[in-house]
């Protein structure tokens, strides 16, 4: 097939390439066979100018119709965005990924900085380290962290660090400022995190420890990506903390308090625990 261009969430545009779909849908768990069919379907239907957006649905759709757990893996970055606008279910499924490297997490905590008190989103221990962690939320693809926003939380962090260096235990801690972003930063933003030592994780940045790839190893998944569940039963776990699917199949009564049947709640509960099982 001829060389398609299509555009991406950014409004780049690129040469579609099928090893790069076949790639995403086999991460996602998709064996071999079922990836290169679905891909190869996708491919007869390209069109130039084709958004990334309706490649992504197409393979969703035929995705979900061989399995509902690996399709629940493959929207991740889309379920990530339906976390919601406020950005706390995001905070929380920061911390979520943290818990699962050993730190011991805070969120929402107000800390006494040298010249101000401050709203931290995420406050992240484990032996000598410390890490002071803020998280920008955005709903949209197109949407970057550009320098401004590590500008910004820099200059917060060096004014909680003073603050921190003169409590008892923590003069011989090494403090850290991190920001998670669930989209990307711009090349100043992650050329000044490297200059003044501000970690950035975006969702692919740094290389194979972005947001994805963490996501991957902890086996942490959105609740918002369970495809069994609609939109608003996937707000009202969010407004009872439900962040993750391990959350739901840990505390699986929940599903009593939003009103839901109990052949529904079989139906959902079966999706959840087959994607815990996968992870």
């Amino acid at each position: 097939m001829a060389d398609v261009k299509i555009i991406k969430a950014t409004g780049e545009v690129a040469t579609f390439d099928i090893s790069k779909l076949i790639g995403s849908l086999k991460r996602s768990g998709a064996s071999d066979e079922t990836a290169v069919k679905i891909a190869t379907e996708i491919e007869t239907s390209l069109y130039e100018g084709m958004r990334t957006k309706e490649i992504y649905k197409k393979a969703f759709a035929r995705l979900k119709k061989h399995s509902r757990p690996t399709a629940a893996r493959y929207k991740l970055k889309k379920a990530i965005m339906e976390l919601g606008t406020s950005g706390f279910p995001f905070e929380r499924y920061v911390a979520a990924l943290l818990d699962f490297q050993g730190f011991k997490t805070e969120v929402g905590v107000i800390v006494d900085g040298q010249c101000v008190s401050h709203e931290i989103d995420v406050i992240a221990h484990k032996e000598d380290l410390h890490y002071i962690c803020e998280c920008k939320f955005h709903n949209r693809q197109d949407r970057t962290c550009n320098v401004k926003i590590p500008l910004y939380i820099n200059s917060r962090f060096k004014d909680v660090e003073q603050s921190l260096k003169n409590f008892k235990g923590h003069q011989n801690k090494f403090h850290q400022g991190w920001i998670f972003t669930n989209t990307r930063f711009t090349a100043d933003a992650m050329q000044y995190g490297k200059c003044v030592g501000l970690k950035l994780v975006g969702w692919n940045y740094p290389k194979n420890k972005g947001i994805k790839d963490l996501t991957d190893r902890a086996g942490i998944h959105p609740v918002t990506c369970l495809t069994t569940l609609t939109s608003r039963e996937k707000k009202a776990l969010l407004d009872l903390e439900i962040v993750h699917v391990k959350n739901l199949c840990n505390y699986p009564h929940v599903l009593d308090k939003i009103g839901m049947s109990k052949t529904r709640q079989k139906k959902i509960l079966s999706e959840a625990t087959e994607l815990c099982e996968i992870e």
